[in-house]
């Protein structure tokens, strides 16, 4: 299936496909270092190097099983992703991650704004049935985007990770195609 481009904007801010040329810009705004409470918030590392990044950044450019939208902010910097990764096509579902990487984005209204439109273009472009995705419990922000974007709580592998020294739970959610089209009807693709 050809990768779609497709491009939102809402109050300066821009949703658009990954290119190869936004390679570097992505490494240098973002991984240089990573902000350490977003690393702990999605449970990654704080720091790659320049070839961990760029090299799977254009990876996932030529990953038909996927698809990469930035966000990028008035400035014209990326401050972010959206994913559906680990699309199954034969099932159509797939996973879905979203990244603020500066702390300074968050509770702006920007996550929830990509998570739906981001949404729509898997069930509207993609005719997807499933989208599934894991949040840890200590980010109840993050859970709490999601549940207004229409996905459920599925299960929840109970103590599963680390939060510094204390465990956590990784909660699993799902949206289903119908149950999108219940909330989201009134976004067009």
């Amino acid at each position: 299936m050809e990768k779609m481009g497709k491009t939102w904007e809402k109050d300066g801010y821009i949703l658009r496909p990954a290119q190869k040329k936004d390679a570097e810009n992505y490494y240098q705004q973002n991984y240089n270092p990573l902000d350490p409470e977003i690393a702990r918030l999605t449970g990654s590392k704080t720091y790659f190097t320049h070839d961990e990044v760029v090299d799977f950044f254009l990876s996932c450019i030529d990953d038909e099983n996927r698809r990469d939208f930035l966000i990028i902010n008035p400035a014209g910097n990326i401050i972010g992703e959206s994913v559906i990764n680990e699309i199954d096509w034969n099932l159509r579902s797939a996973n879905f991650r979203i990244c603020l990487f500066h702390s300074d984005s968050c509770g702006k209204g920007i996550g929830s704004w990509a998570t739906r439109m981001t949404c729509g273009f898997a069930f509207g472009q993609l005719h997807l049935h499933r989208l599934e995705l894991n949040v840890f419990s200590f980010n109840p922000r993050a859970e709490k985007t999601y549940l207004k974007a229409g996905f459920r709580r599925e299960g929840v592998l109970r103590d599963a990770v680390k939060d510094g020294g204390s465990y956590a739970d990784n909660i699993l959610m799902a949206i289903l195609e119908h149950e999108w089209q219940e909330t989201g009807p009134c976004l067009i693709f």
